[in-house]
């Protein structure tokens, strides 16, 4: 085991796998429910679709990295037809100059100037999975196409989280392909912009990219472990382990997930808020821990990976479920009293993202 790794400190005194774990049956009903022919619909009203929210790249990119890792895993045709969607809706939003629009009225009419570097991010994120795992060479190309046109925007991103989840997706592109020294010294370039940050912002006391905790942000720490994977460059492994472990001191509680809440975060020197607790930061949790995983072996990283998971199945703060049965859906977060009773794309995708990055840890 790679020294860095036995550093990182425990989350309670006796760290198991919990015991015998039971997933539950795929149920795509309510990602099918929330789909049209166009893409996926962002928001719910409850379990219904909310057509007055209409589209965005982001949750059509991640969606599509759901299906890749759904067809990866189960190799459905339902999925397939699923994927097919959502790759044309990001090609139909990009760009002449490679980039993405992120906005689509209910009427299909583009909201200008709606583009984001999180968005952009996450679309790369999602074609590299997607060159990597794809079902067909025609869809592979495709990928490869969009992937391409895209790439020179990743040299002027700010945004940390659109540096991080381009940084996974040009790792996975670089893993499934002949490694050009371009996009090699690209994952230097965006790997080196986080450790900077890193080492702007830490201290004795703070060891983050940033002066506060907001959403996603396991999604950071993960990057590096991709960049480590493609690189060997063992400061990118120091930085993602030193960093996750301050990340669990501030998000587990006697061995219990408590995402950072989105009604305050958690800033350097302040308090950590609980609430609102939302579903995508416990996907980046189960992200992490299965890249830890698969690059040490160590099982405490299993067991925490499935701690994580487990947030969504009611080992959380309130004791309920957020995975509707009956629906498929997830839950929009965790309230101080309650369950978002919404059911949005963005939350139901990051449930199914976690559960099929569960069941592959589990099948090692």
């Amino acid at each position: 085991m790679h020294p860095h790794l036995q550093s990182t400190k425990t989350i309670q005194k006796k760290e198991t796998i919990p015991g015998k774990i039971t997933l539950p049956a795929f149920n795509p009903d309510h990602i099918l429910n929330m789909t049209d022919s166009t893409g996926i619909i962002q928001h719910a009203l409850r379990n219904i679709p909310n057509r007055k929210e209409g589209y965005c790249t982001d949750d059509n990119s991640r969606a599509l990295l759901l299906t890749v890792l759904a067809w990866k895993y189960e190799g459905s045709p339902e999925i397939l037809k699923l994927m097919s969607v959502y790759l044309s809706f990001i090609h139909y939003m990009q760009m002449e100059d490679g980039y993405f629009h992120n906005f689509m009225h209910y009427n299909k009419q583009i909201v200008i100037d709606g583009s984001s570097e999180d968005a952009y991010g996450r679309t790369i994120m999602a074609l590299g999975y997607l060159t990597a795992y794809g079902p067909s060479p025609l869809t592979i190309k495709t990928a490869e196409d969009i992937f391409q046109k895209a790439v020179p925007h990743m040299d002027n991103l700010i945004s940390l989280r659109g540096i991080a989840n381009s940084l996974i997706g040009l790792c996975m592109f670089i893993g499934s392909h002949h490694p050009l020294d371009g996009e090699l010294s690209r994952v230097g370039l965006l790997a080196d912009k986080l450790v900077r940050e890193y080492h702007r912002y830490s201290d004795k006391e703070w060891h983050w990219f940033e002066e506060v905790l907001t959403y996603d942000n396991a999604m950071i720490p993960l990057a590096l472990l991709h960049a480590y994977g493609i690189t060997g460059q063992e400061e990118y492994l120091h930085t993602a382990i030193e960093a996750i472990s301050f990340l669990e001191s501030k998000v587990f509680h006697d061995g219990v997930l408590y995402p950072v809440g989105n009604n305050g975060w958690s800033s350097k020197g302040g308090t950590t808020a609980l609430f609102d607790q939302q579903p995508l930061d416990a996907m980046a949790m189960v992200l992490f821990y299965q890249q830890a995983f698969h690059i040490t072996g160590d099982k405490k990283y299993l067991a925490r990976g499935i701690r994580s998971w487990q947030w969504f199945m009611g080992d959380n703060a309130l004791q309920q479920p957020l995975y509707d049965k009956d629906t498929g859906g997830c839950s929009d977060g965790l309230q101080p009293d309650r369950v978002n009773e919404n059911q949005g794309a963005e939350s139901t995708i990051a449930f199914w993202i976690a559960y099929f990055t569960v069941a592959e840890m589990l099948d090692r």
